[in-house]
């Protein structure tokens, strides 16, 4: 039984093996705050589903036939003015195809082995707006990784406050607002006001592609998680 305190999270599970995506079910709809409305086999179906079901959270496959996940990542959030928030499942945490899902603007990813309270953990934080960053591995992901569009973000860095940098600083670093504010000794809603200043500066969908961008421009040092 849930309360107010608790709201039902709608969920679409994208992967192309069956058995993945009845594992996946079962195990998250034991979740009394978690509502699963539908499976996807592959990302074109995963577009269709999303627009007729308009789930919360799409947890997404990035390996899929006809449509992979990077690509039906970067349509949602392109295809709706409030698509659903992008939660990449994944094998290997560092596979480069999760790394261009995130740049697509997925919020995070879990591993498939994860237990079930981990994956139900990040499904709930992208839920309320929150990312699922695992600042090492991204950090190694974005190693050497470099495209025009992030360097365009580099334009964007004089335009960035001192406060703005530290904010995206400890963003690259995973640390929530409630930290960031603890860390800056500021209130928490200084500190949402600056994430989302930073978002909008860097034309980022959310913190993760926003700390994916950063890392890549250089906004970010890529070997401390510090200010470049």
């Amino acid at each position: 039984m849930t309360t107010d305190a608790e709201p039902v999270i709608t969920l679409l599970i994208a992967d192309d093996e069956e058995l993945t995506r009845t594992g996946l079910r079962a195990l998250l709809s034991a979740k009394p705050d978690l509502d699963v409305v539908g499976e996807a086999a592959d990302g074109a179906e995963v577009l269709g589903m999303a627009e007729r079901l308009r789930p919360d959270v799409v947890l997404m496959d990035v390996r899929m036939p006809r449509l992979d996940g990077i690509e039906a990542t970067r349509l949602l959030r392109t295809a709706s003015a409030d698509p659903p928030k992008i939660v990449v499942i994944t094998t290997f945490e560092n596979d480069e195809y999760v790394y261009d899902a995130l740049r697509a603007g997925a919020a995070g990813f879990i591993r498939k082995s994860a237990p079930a309270r981990q994956i139900a953990h990040a499904i709930r934080l992208v839920a309320t707006g929150d990312s699922v960053l695992f600042p090492e591995a991204v950090r190694r992901l974005a190693t050497g990784r470099a495209a025009p569009a992030a360097r365009a973000v580099s334009a964007a860095a004089p335009a960035l406050t001192v406060r703005e940098r530290e904010i995206l600083r400890l963003m690259a670093q995973g640390r929530s607002n409630q930290e960031a504010a603890a860390e800056l000794r500021v209130s928490l809603e200084t500190v949402k006001t600056h994430v989302g200043n930073v978002l909008s500066k860097l034309g980022a969908a959310n913190r993760t592609q926003a700390v994916v961008l950063a890392y890549e421009s250089g906004l970010v040092g890529l070997t401390t998680g510090g200010p470049a």
